[in-house]
């Protein structure tokens, strides 16, 4: 992994959505966790217990939205960020696979779309939290939504000023707070042969990438051990202090 040698500078102000979710709850404690973020803004529709600790704490501005097609009331804040983790989803089973495309595609399209238009000058990096399998040609519908949504938002920032990461993630284990004996269980077997990660981890290898700015170009797609070798590096550099 290429060497980080100059001062994290490239996530300063980050939103994040999907923040009460298993993947979203794991990225908000890594962002909260990390010094070189100045500012923590979650998008959500309703609170968690981790967003209302780091909203009495003073870590976590909290914005609540509740239409995920129309960004056009959060434009002001959208503004002053430079970097986003989307972690906004649902799984295919408690959907219709039309509805499974709105919630998985078009929210965060929009969201992109509108970031685009509303942040005037700086960098932008848009992190999407995907999933293991996803592919435009797969049988399974979920994947080829996945796909789809990676592809949009690839196209969308093409010879723009944002870029955009996609995270391919197998099994997502709750960070350890939530998690019970039947995550954990599922993360020590599956773990060892990179089938399982912790939410927090993804976290982690969201903001590693982002501290290495334009080192992944739009169009990156980080498969499970790549996240975990990101997620790896991370706390490697934040041990040794090579900033």
């Amino acid at each position: 992994m290429e060497s980080l040698d100059t001062k994290v500078t490239r996530h300063e102000t980050i939103a994040i959505f999907g923040a009460t979710g298993t993947a979203g709850d794991g990225v908000l404690k890594a962002a909260m966790n990390d010094p070189d973020v100045e500012k923590v803004n979650v998008i959500t529709r309703r609170p968690s217990r981790r967003i209302e600790s780091g909203v009495a704490s003073g870590r976590v501005e909290m914005t609540t939205h509740m239409d995920y097609r129309d960004y056009s009331s959060i434009s002001g804040l959208l503004e002053d960020v430079d970097t986003v983790y989307w972690a906004l989803g649902t799984s295919a089973a408690n959907v219709t696979k039309e509805e499974y495309g709105v919630i998985h595609v078009d929210f965060p399209v929009s969201l992109a779309t509108e970031w685009l238009s509303a942040r005037k000058s700086g960098e932008m990096s848009f992190h999407l939290i995907s999933g293991m399998g996803a592919g435009a040609e797969s049988r399974m519908h979920w994947a080829r939504e996945k796909a789809r949504a990676e592809q949009e938002l690839f196209d969308l920032a093409d010879g723009s000023k944002m870029r955009v990461i996609s995270y391919r993630p197998s099994y997502i284990v709750p960070s350890e707070e939530r998690a019970n004996f039947g995550h954990n269980l599922a993360h020590a077997i599956f773990a060892p042969i990179k089938l399982a990660v912790r939410s927090t981890v993804i976290g982690e290898a969201m903001l590693e990438v982002s501290a290495r700015g334009n080192q992944l170009e739009n169009g990156t797609i980080l498969e499970n051990r790549d996240v975990i070798k990101y997620g790896n590096g991370y706390r490697e550099r934040r041990e040794s202090g090579k900033d």
